[in-house]
């Protein structure tokens, strides 16, 4: 389903410096284990103020487990102020890059540095809870639009799509999409999302666009999520939304939101209708 570089496969074999360090000087706790990613990651300094010392722990997929093992990596013998300037960025090129539907992993890593180092600069005061700054856009994945805005400017990011790959916002439900195309036309210009809109879709039926839905479904979704284990159903069409039922491995899998995003709905919007929205039935 997606292409992972040799360091990636690495890192996520053998993980490097996996666990707790023993009486921490920086704490960072970013994610939630019930949205599906979630890190802790503790650091210690030496007499000269460098990171000795950095483990994690993480409950995520592959990218997740290799974002933060490289992360570590990257922050081992660093100064605070030097650690603090590793981005997202630099965590994926150093894997050897990492799939766009699997960048989020690395802005967790970044996140989690961040929280621990403001943990140390308060003496411990400010937890990672406390640090979340902004309004909460995103409730599925609890993503503020200070981290939205972020993602953004950082990465030079278009679309509504980019944005769900580096936060995850927007690949629960879909309901904070709207919010999420106000961010990006306020940092970008409406030009950007409305271009994109603008470009004619291609007329047919409703019975013509069940059936491409279906054939789209059973010939190229379908299949990738058997390999897992996993399935999905149609169950409705209601103008351009499409209703699906998760099964198999997929049904309650915490991963089932970004599935939806990125492998249901991506490959509609290319084969069927740009502008279809897939959503989970109940």
């Amino acid at each position: 389903m997606w292409e992972y570089s040799d360091k990636v496969r690495e890192h996520y074999l053998n993980p490097r410096n996996v666990g707790e360090v023993e009486n921490p000087d920086g704490v960072g706790e970013v994610g939630n284990i019930k949205c599906g990613d979630a890190l802790r990651l503790t650091f210690k300094l030496d007499g000269n103020g460098r990171i000795a010392d950095i483990k994690f722990k993480t409950f995520g997929c592959g990218s997740a487990i290799a974002a933060s093992s490289m992360l570590t990596e990257l922050c081992k013998g660093k100064t605070l102020e030097e650690a603090s300037q590793i981005s997202n960025k630099d965590i994926a090129d150093a894997l050897g890059g990492l799939p766009a539907a699997k960048m989020h992993c690395s802005v967790m890593g970044q996140e989690g540095l961040e929280a621990a180092i403001k943990y140390y600069r308060s003496g411990g005061q400010i937890t990672s809870e406390e640090g979340h700054e902004g309004t909460v856009i995103c409730t599925c994945f609890n993503v503020t639009d200070i981290e939205i805005e972020r993602a953004i400017r950082e990465n030079n990011l278009t679309a509504i799509d980019d944005v769900t790959n580096f936060t995850k916002a927007g690949g629960g439900c879909g309901g904070c999409k709207p919010q999420i195309k106000e961010i990006l036309n306020r940092i970008n210009g409406p030009s950007v999302e409305s271009a994109a809109e603008a470009v004619a879709e291609p007329r047919m039926t409703t019975l013509e666009k069940i059936d491409k839905i279906r054939a789209v479904l059973d010939q190229e979704i379908r299949p990738i999520l058997q390999k897992d284990g996993g399935d999905c159903e149609l169950v409705d069409v209601d103008g351009n939304t499409v209703h699906i039922r998760f099964t198999g491995m997929c049904a309650g899998c915490a991963f089932a939101g970004m599935t939806q995003v990125s492998v249901v709905e991506d490959t509609l919007k290319k084969k069927v209708l740009p502008g279809l929205t897939v959503k989970q039935a109940p």
